[in-house]
């Protein structure tokens, strides 16, 4: 087993943490970092729950080895309100019920904001297909599907 110190700006900060090769990403989250949004589900890269953005991209974070995303910007859902207010995606997901237990929340707020930065207006299809690596027992899917699209409107009118 081999380490070595490696650096990643992770929700904006600059580190450099000492990484085994066969760590994956949601271990050094999770165990080095305290970064525990980072749910690790399935821990076979199938439910998603795990989902954090490298360079703007979803990745599941338990099926990922560290070493690979040296260098690498990640953002986790504790990036996305550092002073402790919710953004539009989560404010979204709160306010139409797409919450429920929580545990496949934040990976699936993660994967929403990479698919509004590519598509500030997703039509259903869209959002449907950028879900689909997302599995959640509680909801049902149509409260999170509300979530997405009410979470669109308000950044397009943030944005102009």
């Amino acid at each position: 087993m081999s380490t070595r110190e490696r650096s990643y700006t992770i929700n904006g900060v600059t580190r450099r943490l000492v990484v085994a090769d066969e760590q994956t990403l949601a271990e050094m989250l999770r165990e080095q970092l305290g970064l525990t949004g980072c749910k690790v589900g399935c821990d076979q890269a199938v439910c998603g729950a795990c989902t954090v953005l490298v360079d703007g991209i979803p990745v599941t974070a338990c099926a990922c080895f560290a070493a690979m995303v040296e260098g690498a910007t990640i953002e986790t859902i504790e990036g996305l309100s550092p002073r402790g207010q919710l953004d539009a995606v989560q404010q979204a997901f709160v306010e139409c019920g797409a919450v429920q237990c929580g545990f496949c929340t934040a990976g699936m707020i993660m994967s929403v904001h990479a698919l509004l930065r590519r598509d500030a207006n997703p039509d259903e299809a869209t959002i449907r297909h950028w879900l689909e690596a997302h599995v959640c027992r509680c909801t049902g899917y149509s409260a999170i599907l509300d979530a997405v699209r009410i979470a669109a409107r308000r950044m397009a009118r943030e944005a102009a």
